[in-house]
């Protein structure tokens, strides 16, 4: 059986995109698959390494990755699910077997500000906003598939 895949993006696959790739994987079972990528490749955030490994995920060894790259290796996604504001959405390549592509915007934490501590706790507000979200859509997706 091939399983739904979906793919999330964000502008450095460094914080939301990753996020959201962890909690798809684990809350799916093996009906459906993600994986994540960015329109450019950064590094990955340590606090938001920190707040995932605080709820049970480690994301440490995780590598970022380039969108691009995954549309010249013929990547086959069902679902685009962007995680950054809508303009730069609008730069995210269109993969020929995507059934539907959607935007959930969220706030970007590399422009976080404040202590170690409040970083962390504005992470932490995007970080259970996604995993909501993620349960959403896997949920919608249940009733579809």
């Amino acid at each position: 059986m091939n399983r739904l895949r979906v793919l999330f993006i964000c502008i450095h696959n460094s914080a939301r995109s990753q996020m959201a790739e962890a909690f798809f994987n684990q809350q799916s079972g093996d009906k459906y698959e993600s994986e994540s990528a960015g329109l450019e490749a950064g590094n990955l955030n340590p606090l938001v390494v920190e707040a995932m490994k605080e709820i049970g995920f480690d994301i440490s060894q995780n590598k970022t990755k380039e969108v691009f790259d995954f549309l010249k290796q013929g990547k086959h996604f069902d679902y685009v699910v962007t995680v950054c504001d809508k303009a730069s959405a609008e730069k995210c390549p269109y993969f020929p077997s995507q059934k539907e592509k959607a935007n959930w915007s969220f706030p970007d934490p590399s422009r976080f500000e404040g202590t170690h501590d409040e970083k962390l706790a504005q992470i932490r507000i995007v970080r259970d906003a996604i995993q909501k979200k993620v349960i959403e859509f896997i949920n919608t997706l249940n009733t579809r598939f």
